[in-house]
């Protein structure tokens, strides 16, 4: 299965954004609660993992669950992520890139899904 032409840099990307998940999650593990940092932790990283698996899905059907489920990932990445801003354990400035990020991945892969599904 071949994914978009510049899947590449967008693999590349959520990468990115997964090393900068960890960097967030080793601050956060000393101030924020063992359990909130871990699921900013797994979903943030569980993005990018699972665009590493659409690379190799055995089908379309496959493709589109892959991308939905990095989707869903990126959607809980960005909830956790207001949640500790919201409950003031972080700064908005900390979050914040993340965050944007994170809206993107959604913003992103919603069109992703809809276009694999229609197409």
């Amino acid at each position: 299965m071949v994914m978009a032409p510049d899947s590449t840099d967008f693999r590349q990307r959520s990468f990115s954004f997964a090393c900068d998940i960890v960097r967030l999650y080793r601050v956060l593990e000393k101030t924020v609660p063992t359990t909130l940092a871990r699921q900013v932790l797994r979903a943030g990283t569980s993005i990018g993992a699972n665009l590493e698996e659409a690379k190799v899905a055995q089908s379309r059907r496959d493709l589109v669950s892959k991308f939905s489920i990095a989707l869903k990932e990126a959607r809980e990445t960005s909830y956790w992520l207001r949640l500790l801003v919201a409950t003031d354990f972080v700064s908005p400035e900390t979050a914040a890139p993340c965050l944007r990020e994170a809206n993107e991945f959604v913003a992103i892969l919603t069109a992703s899904v809809r276009r694999l599904k229609v197409g």
